[in-house]
């Protein structure tokens, strides 16, 4: 049994307690308390911050019991109410705290009232798979032929691998699972000039993984967050020392911080679509553009030229026809709307991990040269977009499950 280490404040008082044990126990893990001296001052005095929330001592206490090996866990979640500020800079620095004097892989969760097991569900799936399959994870080759298939929120994608090399690829919009599955995976095979008999294992990721993992009979049904790090660290030929991965999704963002191709750190999911590809699909279409269109006109544009906020894709959708009517070129409130959804990605999930170099841009979205322009300009840095970056989670599948061969 996998143990996850639970330092939280306030999660008793929102009544979401017994949806943090239920999205462990669904994933094979149990949710462990470190126990704790009652005085927290010697811990409080080493974190070197005296909150005043009694719940937050609490918290830096049982940190330094696992950082101390007085308690002994597998991995961490660390959970603090969405309403309190001091819960949320306590959250931040008790993992930089953790990840400085451990090894131990950790996230972070922000929750309300209205949490449930299924949002929780992704989160605690990759903790444990960090640590059952450190040694797969960290494997640097693929053997035999395999199939990876990313079931995503807007397309499917499947590649085909034999000897650590893309034979077959292919995607395509996502409309229904299955059907989608398998219309990726025929044009994927013929690519490839095989049969699906030819392949030796599958593994499935992404929204609809279960369901396709089951169609096609898969040796690996994977969530997406180790799953698209395998797959990034890959193509960008980074599978040692550390990087960051980005993937900024059709609906949620990932990112993720990597040591020898292993996450030990990552956060998902976002406020709003206002920071995801959904809200530069909306702003193309406001503009007349296909979204590749779009990414290559805003790569001209000015991204410092036209204010935009986009939290809200409809405030940034308005905010977007005021530009336009005061006279702004589309060149420059596209880059705007890029910079906006950089802008939140880096405030919103950025400050949940540590940013380690080089920052590795991957999915659809990394397509959008615009977009990597924005997030480049943000970070100080030149994002590295490796070869076939919207394939990640399709290769990421591929190679791991090449360990069931």
């Amino acid at each position: 049994m996998i143990k996850i280490a639970q330092l939280s404040c306030g999660n008793d008082y929102s009544g979401i307690q017994k949806e943090i044990e239920k999205a462990a126990e669904t994933v094979g893990a149990k949710i462990v308390f470190p126990d704790v001296d009652i005085d927290f001052d010697e811990a409080v005095e080493e974190f070197g911050f005296n909150p005043v929330s009694a719940g937050l001592k609490l918290m830096i206490a049982r940190a330094k019991a696992l950082v101390d090996k007085s308690f002994e866990a597998d991995a961490v979640f660390i959970a603090t109410c969405f309403r309190c500020a001091e819960g949320s800079l306590i959250r931040n620095e008790l993992r930089r705290y953790l990840q400085k004097h451990t090894r131990l892989p950790v996230v972070m969760y922000s929750f309300t009232e209205n949490t449930r097991a299924s949002v929780l569900l992704t989160r605690m799936e990759a903790l444990v798979t960090i640590v059952k399959r450190k040694d797969l994870l960290g494997r640097e080759r693929q053997v035999g032929i395999t199939m990876g298939i990313d079931s995503g929120s807007a397309t499917t994608k499947a590649v085909i691998m034999q000897e650590n090399k893309i034979i077959g690829k292919y995607w395509s919009p996502t409309t229904t699972v299955i059907e989608s599955a398998e219309a990726v995976v025929k044009e994927a095979l013929k690519k490839a000039k095989m049969d699906i008999k030819d392949i030796e294992s599958i593994g499935t990721t992404g929204y609809g993984r279960y369901m396709i993992g089951k169609h096609f009979k898969a040796k690996l049904v994977q969530e997406e967050l180790t799953v698209n790090s395998k797959g990034a660290v890959f193509l960008a030929d980074r599978q040692k020392g550390e990087a960051t991965i980005l993937d900024i999704g059709g609906m949620d963002n990932k990112a993720i911080a990597v040591m020898d191709g292993i996450p030990d750190s990552f956060t998902m999911g976002g406020i709003c679509a206002g920071a995801s590809g959904r809200f530069l699909e909306t702003t193309a279409k406001r503009l007349g553009l296909e979204i590749g269109e779009f990414g290559d006109l805003a790569a001209k544009g000015d991204l410092h030229k036209v204010p935009m906020n986009s939290y809200c894709t409809v405030f940034g959708i308005q905010g977007l026809v005021s530009a336009l009517a005061e006279g702004y070129n589309k060149e420059d409130v596209a880059a705007a709307a890029c910079r906006s959804v950089a802008e939140q990605i880096y405030e919103q999930q950025l400050q949940e991990i540590d940013v380690r170099y080089p920052l590795i841009q991957v999915g659809g979205t990394s397509l959008l040269k615009g977009l990597v322009m924005a997030v480049g300009d943000i970070l100080k840095t030149e994002p590295l977009v490796p070869p076939d970056s919207q394939y990640i989670g399709a290769v990421g599948g591929a190679l791991l499950c090449s360990g069931f061969i």
